[in-house]
Protein backbone atom coordinates (compact mmCIF):
# COMPACT_ATOMS: atom_id res chain seq x y z
CA UNK A 1 0.00 0.00 0.00
CA UNK A 2 1.09 3.54 -1.27
CA UNK A 3 1.91 5.96 2.06
CA UNK A 4 0.75 9.18 0.89
CA UNK A 5 3.22 12.25 1.39
CA UNK A 6 2.78 15.71 2.31
CA UNK A 7 4.85 18.80 1.49
CA UNK A 8 7.78 18.69 3.03
CA UNK A 9 7.73 15.12 4.49
CA UNK A 10 10.90 12.70 4.07
CA UNK A 11 10.42 8.96 3.58
CA UNK A 12 13.16 6.28 3.49
CA UNK A 13 12.65 4.15 0.70
CA UNK A 14 15.77 1.48 1.08
CA UNK A 15 16.23 1.42 4.81
CA UNK A 16 13.14 -1.13 5.17
CA UNK A 17 13.95 -2.53 1.48
CA UNK A 18 17.74 -3.20 0.77
CA UNK A 19 16.68 -5.26 -2.54
CA UNK A 20 15.09 -2.38 -3.73
CA UNK A 21 17.06 -1.58 -7.16
CA UNK A 22 14.54 -0.31 -10.32
CA UNK A 23 12.04 2.45 -9.85
CA UNK A 24 9.38 4.22 -11.85
CA UNK A 25 8.98 8.07 -11.09
CA UNK A 26 5.11 8.66 -12.79
CA UNK A 27 4.25 12.04 -12.61
CA UNK A 28 0.30 13.04 -13.93
CA UNK A 29 -1.66 16.41 -14.03
CA UNK A 30 -4.60 17.23 -15.76
CA UNK A 31 -5.40 20.61 -17.36
CA UNK A 32 -8.53 22.90 -16.01
CA UNK A 33 -11.63 23.56 -17.95
CA UNK A 34 -11.26 27.10 -18.33
CA UNK A 35 -7.39 27.16 -19.95
CA UNK A 36 -6.72 29.52 -22.91
CA UNK A 37 -7.04 26.68 -26.00
CA UNK A 38 -3.42 26.10 -26.60
CA UNK A 39 -2.55 22.54 -25.18
CA UNK A 40 -0.46 22.11 -22.42
CA UNK A 41 2.62 20.42 -22.77
CA UNK A 42 4.16 19.52 -19.50
CA UNK A 43 7.52 18.38 -18.92
CA UNK A 44 8.85 16.05 -16.50
CA UNK A 45 12.50 16.23 -16.20
CA UNK A 46 15.39 14.73 -13.22
CA UNK A 47 18.46 16.76 -12.26
CA UNK A 48 21.24 14.38 -10.82
CA UNK A 49 22.77 16.89 -8.31
CA UNK A 50 26.26 16.43 -6.53
CA UNK A 51 27.35 17.83 -3.06
CA UNK A 52 26.82 21.41 -3.92
CA UNK A 53 23.69 20.50 -5.11
CA UNK A 54 24.48 21.25 -8.98
CA UNK A 55 24.52 19.10 -11.48
CA UNK A 56 28.06 18.37 -12.50
CA UNK A 57 28.07 18.08 -16.54
CA UNK A 58 25.00 18.91 -18.64
CA UNK A 59 24.61 15.67 -18.97
CA UNK A 60 23.17 14.90 -15.52
CA UNK A 61 20.01 16.93 -16.73
CA UNK A 62 17.52 14.52 -18.20
CA UNK A 63 14.69 15.43 -19.97
CA UNK A 64 12.85 15.40 -23.46
CA UNK A 65 16.28 16.34 -25.51
CA UNK A 66 18.23 14.00 -23.52
CA UNK A 67 16.44 10.96 -22.44
CA UNK A 68 19.26 9.07 -20.83
CA UNK A 69 21.82 9.72 -18.42
CA UNK A 70 25.29 8.50 -19.24
CA UNK A 71 25.59 5.86 -16.21
CA UNK A 72 22.08 4.40 -17.76
CA UNK A 73 20.36 4.90 -13.92
CA UNK A 74 17.96 7.36 -14.95
CA UNK A 75 16.23 7.45 -18.42
CA UNK A 76 12.91 9.21 -19.70
CA UNK A 77 10.33 7.24 -21.25
CA UNK A 78 9.24 10.05 -23.56
CA UNK A 79 7.60 13.78 -23.97
CA UNK A 80 3.86 13.52 -23.45
CA UNK A 81 2.80 16.63 -25.63
CA UNK A 82 -1.02 17.30 -24.01
CA UNK A 83 -1.10 15.31 -20.38
CA UNK A 84 -4.82 13.63 -21.96
CA UNK A 85 -5.96 10.32 -20.37
CA UNK A 86 -5.53 8.53 -17.14
CA UNK A 87 -2.31 7.55 -15.43
CA UNK A 88 0.72 9.19 -16.07
CA UNK A 89 1.57 11.32 -18.07
CA UNK A 90 5.18 11.04 -17.84
CA UNK A 91 7.80 8.48 -16.28
CA UNK A 92 11.32 8.32 -15.41
CA UNK A 93 13.05 4.91 -14.81
CA UNK A 94 15.95 4.94 -12.01
CA UNK A 95 17.95 2.17 -10.96
CA UNK A 96 19.22 2.97 -8.20
CA UNK A 97 22.22 0.71 -8.16
CA UNK A 98 23.78 2.61 -10.66
CA UNK A 99 23.56 5.77 -10.35
CA UNK A 100 27.07 7.60 -9.75
CA UNK A 101 29.17 7.92 -6.52
CA UNK A 102 29.50 11.71 -7.24
CA UNK A 103 25.48 11.80 -7.51
CA UNK A 104 23.64 12.77 -4.23
CA UNK A 105 20.42 13.88 -5.29
CA UNK A 106 18.08 13.92 -8.23
CA UNK A 107 15.55 16.50 -8.28
CA UNK A 108 12.31 15.55 -10.17
CA UNK A 109 10.78 18.59 -11.98
CA UNK A 110 7.56 19.56 -14.02
CA UNK A 111 7.83 22.55 -15.64
CA UNK A 112 5.15 24.00 -18.70
CA UNK A 113 6.79 24.27 -21.84
CA UNK A 114 6.76 27.68 -23.82
CA UNK A 115 4.44 28.68 -20.95
CA UNK A 116 5.05 32.87 -21.45
CA UNK A 117 3.91 32.62 -25.11
CA UNK A 118 0.98 30.70 -24.07
CA UNK A 119 0.02 32.35 -21.42
CA UNK A 120 0.19 29.36 -19.08
CA UNK A 121 0.95 28.55 -15.33
CA UNK A 122 0.32 25.76 -12.87
CA UNK A 123 -2.80 27.85 -11.93
CA UNK A 124 -4.37 26.03 -14.47
CA UNK A 125 -3.21 22.59 -13.84
CA UNK A 126 -4.88 20.24 -11.60
CA UNK A 127 -4.49 16.98 -9.62
CA UNK A 128 -0.80 16.94 -10.28
CA UNK A 129 1.20 13.96 -8.26
CA UNK A 130 4.26 12.40 -8.53
CA UNK A 131 3.94 8.48 -7.50
CA UNK A 132 7.16 6.13 -6.83
CA UNK A 133 6.46 2.33 -8.12
CA UNK A 134 8.80 -0.94 -7.39
CA UNK A 135 9.26 -1.89 -10.99
CA UNK A 136 10.40 -5.81 -9.74
CA UNK A 137 6.82 -5.76 -8.14
CA UNK A 138 4.35 -3.33 -9.71
CA UNK A 139 4.27 -1.93 -6.05
CA UNK A 140 3.35 1.84 -5.75
CA UNK A 141 5.57 2.92 -2.79
CA UNK A 142 5.12 6.57 -2.44
CA UNK A 143 2.13 9.20 -3.75
CA UNK A 144 2.58 12.71 -3.33
CA UNK A 145 -0.19 15.12 -4.65
CA UNK A 146 1.00 18.77 -5.14
CA UNK A 147 -2.32 20.45 -4.05
CA UNK A 148 -3.38 23.62 -5.76
CA UNK A 149 -0.77 25.81 -3.98
CA UNK A 150 0.88 26.92 -7.46
CA UNK A 151 -0.88 30.17 -9.24
CA UNK A 152 1.87 32.51 -11.32
CA UNK A 153 4.47 29.81 -11.27
CA UNK A 154 5.62 27.79 -14.68
CA UNK A 155 8.08 25.18 -12.65
CA UNK A 156 8.27 22.82 -9.86
CA UNK A 157 10.60 20.76 -7.81
CA UNK A 158 8.25 18.47 -7.36
CA UNK A 159 10.43 15.93 -5.00
CA UNK A 160 14.35 14.97 -4.50
CA UNK A 161 15.53 11.41 -3.98
CA UNK A 162 18.75 12.27 -1.90
CA UNK A 163 21.09 9.10 -0.09
CA UNK A 164 21.59 9.66 3.43
CA UNK A 165 23.92 7.41 5.45
CA UNK A 166 24.24 4.70 2.22
CA UNK A 167 20.35 4.56 1.77
CA UNK A 168 17.99 6.42 -0.49
CA UNK A 169 15.08 8.82 0.68
CA UNK A 170 12.64 10.61 -0.92
CA UNK A 171 11.53 14.25 0.32
CA UNK A 172 8.26 15.66 -0.98
CA UNK A 173 9.15 19.44 -2.11
CA UNK A 174 6.53 20.72 -3.83
CA UNK A 175 8.36 24.48 -4.37
CA UNK A 176 7.57 26.49 -7.19
CA UNK A 177 9.30 28.84 -9.31
CA UNK A 178 8.78 31.67 -12.03
CA UNK A 179 10.28 31.46 -15.49
CA UNK A 180 10.07 27.73 -16.06
CA UNK A 181 13.01 25.15 -17.62
CA UNK A 182 15.39 28.13 -17.55
CA UNK A 183 14.96 29.25 -14.20
CA UNK A 184 15.36 25.60 -13.30
CA UNK A 185 18.30 25.04 -14.82
CA UNK A 186 19.89 28.23 -13.38
CA UNK A 187 18.90 27.00 -10.02
CA UNK A 188 20.86 23.41 -10.82
CA UNK A 189 23.36 24.96 -12.41
CA UNK A 190 23.10 24.00 -16.44
CA UNK A 191 23.08 26.69 -19.26
CA UNK A 192 20.16 26.59 -20.76
CA UNK A 193 20.99 27.84 -24.21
Amino acid sequence: MAINLTKGQKIDLTKGNPSLKNIMVGLGWDVNEFDGGADFDLDASAFALGANAKCPTDQDFVFYGNLKHPSGAIEHMGDNLTGEGDGDDEQILVDLSMIPANIEKIAFTVTIYDADRRRQNFGQVSNSYIRIVDESTGTEIIHYDLGEDFSIETAIVVGELYKYNGNWKFNAIGSGFRGGLAALCAHYGIDAE
